[in-house]
């Protein structure tokens, strides 16, 4: 399950959330790494410990970061914060740091990805791959829709760059909302990316309980049970708690309700 559908602040409160969510019978948490103080995690680990709960790292980068920016001196930063998030991931106790840390989250310039751009994106995310795999932690890129990001906005664009940086630890996540918007084909995208996905985002297409909208997650798990998938399935939901993802209407009625529907309903696809 993602915290973010509890909102951004990701602190000791949601203790007793990790609690919740691991009597309703989930086995293990998506945490988003905003704060890169190592020191903070220790704790964290030690209550999942507790709770036997596996967990995955997951970190966006804002307009104040941004791996391909003309700043070089943004992009020096950018690489720097993000090796802390992946200090953070390792303290935390996951082996994998998946998000759109490829760029900044909503930073546009109007047309499409330069070839500098890309380069530099090659460049930053080959020397984070190195310091991720120096700590055991392997890297799960996402694609974002075209509304949130312009680096990279399909299998096809996020899969070139991934085989260009050709590292062993720079690897692919996939989240269904945005292959939603933005491919043709789930299973074709899904067998296209097969050597290369770590993480599964399960989301339905307005990003509230699975099962109630119109993704068709048969299909997905279908194509991700042909390609042998063997690792987590995690279900992220937003809600008004969250303002990034501009939600301004009530779509369930409560976390834990979303969170038992939502993992009857996977437990009896699978």
């Amino acid at each position: 399950m993602n915290l973010l559908l509890w909102g951004t602040e990701i602190n000791e409160d949601l203790f007793p959330v990790l609690e919740q969510i691991k009597e309703i019978g989930f086995d293990g948490v998506e945490i988003p790494i905003f704060d890169v103080n190592p020191e903070k995690w220790y704790s964290w680990r030690a209550k999942l410990d507790e709770l036997e709960l596996k967990r995955i790292a997951v970190t966006i980068n804002g307009p104040d970061f941004n791996q391909i920016s003309a700043d070089a001196e943004m992009r020096k930063a950018t690489l720097e914060r993000n090796k802390r998030a992946i200090d953070c991931a390792m303290i935390l106790g996951s082996d994998l740091l998946t998000g759109p840390f490829h760029s900044a989250l909503g930073v546009f310039t109007g047309v499409p990805p330069t070839k500098e751009e890309l380069l530099w994106a090659k460049e930053n995310l080959w020397d984070l791959a190195e310091y991720a795999d120096s700590m055991g932690i392997t890297l799960g890129l996402e694609y974002l829709n075209r509304f949130e990001s312009y680096l990279v906005s399909s299998s096809d664009e996020l899969l070139a760059l991934v085989e260009d940086i050709n590292h062993p630890a720079c690897k692919i996540m996939f989240d269904t909302f945005h292959a939603n918007i933005e491919e043709k084909s789930m299973t074709e995208a899904i067998k296209k990316l097969a050597k290369h996905i770590v993480h599964v985002q399960l989301s339905e297409n307005d990003r509230s309980t699975l099962g109630k909208g119109r993704i068709d997650f048969t299909e997905i798990l279908a194509a991700l049970k042909s390609i042998n998938y063997d690792g987590m399935l995690s279900i992220e939901a937003f809600s008004m708690k969250l303002p990034a993802a501009n939600i301004w209407r009530k779509m369930f009625d409560s976390e834990e309700q979303l969170m038992k529907d939502s993992l009857s309903f996977l437990k009896s696809h699978l």
